[in-house]
C-alpha cells in the first residue's frame, strides 16, 4: 500500500511539473505577443526600450551571463554569488553621501541602497558582463526579467546617467527630475563629483 501512494505521488509530480512547464511557455509566448504591442507604445521612455532590446540580447548571449539572487552593497554595485558587478552606466550616490532637503540633510546613499534592495528583494538578477572597471569589478547590464535594473534606478531619481560612460539613460534622468523624485527631491552633488572631495 505504502508503495502505490509513493508510486501515485511521483506521478501526481511529475504532472505538476509538466503542467508548470507548459504554464512557463504559454507565458513566454503571450510575453512575447505582449512586448511587440509594447514596443509600439508611445511614450515610454527611450532608455526603457532600450534596455527591453538589451534583455532580448540577454537572453540569446547566456553563455556568459550572471544570474542569481543578489546582495546590494551599494546603488549601484550588486554582488551575485560572491562577484561583484559595477551597474553599467549609471552612478548613485555613495553609501555615506548625504543629500539636502529644504536645508535638512538625509542619507541619500543609503537610502538609494536600500530602495534598490527592496525592489530587487529575493527575485532573480540576470546580468550580461561588458567588461571590468578599474577596481577589477565587472561591469554589466542587469536585468530582472525583462526590466533593466539601471533604467528603474534612474527614473526613481537613485542614480544619476553616468554620461562619462553612457548616454543610455539621460532621458530617463529627465524624467526623474521633472517628477522630482529620489535626490531630485532636494538638492545633492553628484556622485563623481562627490567622490571628489
Amino acid at each position: 500500500m505504502t508503495s502505490k501512494v509513493v508510486v501515485h505521488s511521483t506521478f501526481k509530480r511529475l504532472v505538476q511539473v509538466i503542467l508548470v512547464a507548459v504554464l512557463i511557455a504559454g507565458g513566454l509566448v503571450g510575453i512575447k505577443k505582449f512586448s511587440v504591442w509594447w514596443k509600439d507604445t508611445p511614450g515610454r521612455p527611450a532608455s526603457q526600450a532600450r534596455g527591453e532590446a538589451a534583455a532580448a540580447e540577454l537572453s540569446s548571449s547566456q553563455s556568459n551571463l550572471i544570474v542569481g539572487r543578489s546582495s546590494v552593497i551599494d546603488a549601484d554595485t550588486l554582488e551575485i554569488r560572491g562577484q561583484r558587478i559595477r551597474l553599467e552606466g549609471v552612478d548613485a550616490p555613495e553609501s555615506s553621501q548625504k543629500c539636502t532637503i529644504a536645508g535638512q540633510d538625509w542619507a541619500c546613499g543609503q537610502k538609494a541602497a536600500l530602495a534598490l534592495s527592496g525592489w530587487l528583494g529575493q527575485r532573480t538578477v540576470s546580468c550580461a558582463p561588458t567588461g571590468q572597471d578599474r577596481y577589477k569589478r565587472t561591469l554589466a547590464r542587469c536585468f530582472v526579467d525583462s526590466e533593466d535594473v539601471q533604467a528603474w534606478l534612474v527614473l526613481n531619481g537613485w542614480a544619476l546617467a553616468y554620461r562619462q560612460y553612457s548616454e543610455d539613460y539621460v532621458q530617463a534622468e529627465q524624467v526623474a527630475q521633472a517628477q522630482r523624485v529620489g535626490v531630485w527631491e532636494g538638492e545633492f552633488t553628484p556622485p563623481w563629483e562627490w567622490r571628489r572631495r
